[in-house]
């Protein structure tokens, strides 16, 4: 399925006040009966080996900072986690993912909406604000691959949508 930017969700991005950046990816045609627990799994869970590879040399240079590394959480831990990210609440509609760390606060909003009678849109929704210069500059390092990793990982979204 063709993945396209649209506009950030203006709701969400009144959840994290004074943000820096904001943006959204879309895809349509995923199936009636996805939630967005499955959407956000789909998108986020069991990443390839490439986007992998991205995030391990992204977790050891921010090491060095003494910045969070992204740790992948089990979905058999319970439903704390969708991938390496923290559930800040959930509906079927909507999932919000978050971390606050001491260079930046960020949201991820999976949500699904009606697309067509037998098919929904799935967004991603990311909100960051930055708290200093390392978050300005990290935001600044991480964008080129951030737009191409959510672009390649909102695409599978529509692949759980043919299975589920």
């Amino acid at each position: 399925m063709k993945v396209r930017a649209v506009q950030a969700d203006t709701r969400v991005e009144k959840l994290l006040p004074g943000f820096t950046f904001s943006d959204a990816y879309c895809t349509r045609g995923v199936g009636p009966d996805l939630s967005a627990r499955q959407a956000a799994l789909a998108i986020f869970d069991s990443p390839p080996a490439w986007v992998n590879g991205l995030m391990s040399a992204r977790n050891w240079i921010v090491g060095w900072f003494g910045l969070k590394a992204g740790e992948h959480a089990s979905t058999q831990h319970g439903k704390s986690h969708v991938g390496i990210f923290p559930v800040l609440s959930e509906s079927p509609q909507e999932i919000l993912l978050g971390l606050n760390d001491r260079h930046l606060d960020f949201l991820l909003a999976v949500t699904l909406e009606p697309d067509t009678v037998n098919t929904r849109q799935v967004t991603v929704t990311t909100v960051v604000k930055t708290h200093n210069r390392l978050g300005r500059v990290y935001l600044k390092t991480i964008l080129p691959f951030h737009r191409l990793i959510a672009r390649y990982m909102i695409s599978r979204a529509s692949l759980a949508g043919a299975r589920a």
